[in-house]
């Protein structure tokens, strides 16, 4: 009974919209307590935490990605995008969906990529005579699938929690990322053939104005991608080199910002985020080292393994289950479950970089879930549609999203060729 009530206590403070935080530190503190452990056993997860050298990549890259977002490096990557591949049958479609998972990648965020180009892109795509169902869900979509890319966020925190390589999970993202785009980009194709939306030929000087426009911004992704892989820096040197390489662009070069009004304005907003996303981390792992104290991670295992033998099944649930977490999560909540499927996975033989490239897919996949994926959300307020158009809108992306994911789970080898020697 008293477990019953606790369960109910916290199910009621989550529902009336209490920080996920102090609910995942409440329940450490209090099994804690159960065992008489004092309860520094959970406030001391912060000092571990911050001893981290790769926790310095998360304020890095996110002031980064804050930077890219007040600036018109949105529209710039658009108009490049634009120039270069406009030609190709959707090839608008395209262009926006590249250009969303360039963004989303250094922004760390999905809301962010909809709200900040949704306005750029969506009124392009319908002047171009896509339909509008087609654009809101390309859009919505296309809003969370750079997440696999580095320098993604939601990449760093599963490598803290999972205790493996951030470099290398930057690493085994990059072909599984270029798989969900490249389905999501052939059914834009077949839309676009089967509405016939015109094209446009191929501008020499247009392209070349256009790349000339974003000549300091085009080294970014390449830089972080060739120099991780190729061993040159880890990711939190990477960091540090982003985060005041775009710094310098986007004040001095451009000067889409202004350094006295601009600059501290984003530093404090990309900053709160930064603490909200360390408060959940600290007391997640201090939530976590309840539960491995508690071998929950081994008696789930016994318990499923007693139900589930085969691989393939235990996959299947795995997906299922990570579907509902990433729908009623948003990703920095939801990577507080990282330790308990780990340990768990591990049995079955699953590799914990595929495990964690197999666990931010279904969470990109989730954020268009109905009925309370994120996505739905951001795409409802920022176009002014009801939650059910959208999720009409949405439905045929996650069909052809859900085959990149099938492929992603049973080959092994999209996600470990270019980490494996």
């Amino acid at each position: 009974m008293p477990i019953i009530l606790i369960i109910l206590a916290f199910a009621v403070l989550i529902l009336i919209g209490t920080p996920l935080f102090t609910i995942i530190g409440a329940i450490s503190l209090y099994g804690f307590s159960q065992e008489g452990i004092d309860a520094a056993a959970v406030t001391i997860e912060l000092y571990r935490l911050a001893s981290q050298p790769v926790l310095l990549a998360i304020p890095l890259f996110t002031v980064a990605g804050y930077f890219l977002a007040e600036s018109n490096a949105p529209k710039r990557i658009v108009a490049l995008a634009q120039a270069l591949i406009g030609w190709m049958p959707g090839g608008l479609a395209i262009v926006v969906l590249i250009s969303c998972a360039i963004f989303t990648a250094f922004t760390g965020g999905s809301g962010v990529t909809i709200v900040a180009l949704g306005g750029l892109v969506f009124p392009i795509l319908i002047s171009e005579k896509y339909s509008e169902k087609f654009s809101l869900g390309l859009v919505t979509t296309s809003g969370s699938l750079g997440l696999l890319f580095p320098p993604s966020l939601p990449i760093i925190l599963y490598g803290t929690f999972a205790e493996v390589s951030v470099d290398a999970l930057f690493k085994a993202g990059i072909v599984p990322g270029i798989v969900l785009m490249l389905v999501v980009a052939l059914y834009s194709i077949q839309q676009g053939s089967k509405a016939h939306v015109p094209r446009h030929p191929f501008d020499m000087k247009k392209a070349w104005m256009a790349t000339k426009a974003i000549v300091w911004e085009i080294p970014l992704p390449f830089f972080i991608i060739f120099g991780i892989y190729g061993g040159y820096f880890t990711a939190t040197e990477a960091a540090a080199v982003t985060a005041f390489y775009v710094f310098v662009v986007e004040v001095f070069i451009y000067k889409d910002l202004k350094f006295f009004t601009d600059v501290p304005r984003v530093m404090k907003e990309s900053m709160v985020l930064v603490g909200a996303i360390l408060m959940i981390l600290g007391c997640a792992m201090g939530l976590t080292n309840y539960l491995i104290d508690q071998q929950v991670p081994q008696k789930l295992f016994e318990y499923i393994s007693q139900v589930v033998s085969s691989k393939i099944f235990f996959l299947v649930i795995l997906n299922i289950f990570l579907l509902i977490i990433g729908m009623m999560m948003e990703i920095f909540s939801a990577i507080v479950v990282v330790p308990l499927i780990v340990p768990v996975a591990k049995q079955y033989g699953i590799d914990p970089i595929h495990l964690g490239i197999i666990f931010l897919a279904n969470l990109e996949i989730a954020y268009l879930l109905p009925p309370v994926g994120l996505n739905l959300f951001m795409a409802s307020f920022r176009f002014k549609k009801s939650i059910g158009e959208v999720a009409i809108a949405t439905l045929p992306f996650i069909f052809v999203l859900f085959v990149a994911l099938i492929l992603i789970t049973y080959v092994p080898e999209l996600s470990l060729w270019l980490v494996v020697p």
